[in-house]
């Protein structure tokens, strides 16, 4: 494994969406029954557990011969340039100067990203961009094992 990481929820969101879960059982236990209100308290925060760590798992992975990016993979033979990008030129990527055709895994929490162009004939995705707390470290990963 020449690269790997998981784009995991951060901390923030799991502190932001516990507050939450709080303000429903706040506004439930006046309300409700004690039993009802702590029912639906558990349910939520499973439901939130659960949503943050599927929304978390995308992994992010670079082998002797492949890139994983979530559920996508594709053969180091077919990547091209590979460029690390800041958090402005990632946004402008996935806005503005985005192409309907690219593989985008993003992440909202993770401001920056890699842009890896695509040489496959067969394949209309122009590029792929893919959020990655170290782009540096991926783009040079990418580099090493394709070039």
């Amino acid at each position: 494994m020449k690269f790997a990481e998981r784009l995991v929820v951060p901390l923030r969101w799991w502190v932001q969406g516990t507050m939450l879960v709080a303000t429903i059982w706040l506004a439930l236990v006046v309300a409700v029954p004690a039993a009802v209100a702590w029912s639906v308290t558990g349910l939520a925060l499973a439901l939130l557990a659960g949503l943050f760590l599927s929304y978390g798992s995308a992994r992010v992975s670079v082998t002797d011969s492949t890139l994983r990016a979530g559920r996508a993979q594709i053969q180091l033979e077919h990547i091209g340039a590979v460029t690390a990008l800041d958090a402005e030129d990632t946004r402008r990527l996935a806005g503005q100067d985005a192409d309907a055709r690219a593989y985008l895994l993003l992440r909202p929490y993770l401001k920056k990203g890699v842009r890896i162009d695509l040489v496959d004939p067969h394949d209309p995705t122009p590029y792929w961009l893919v959020s990655s707390r170290r782009p540096d470290r991926l783009a040079a990963a990418l580099n090493a094992v394709s070039g």
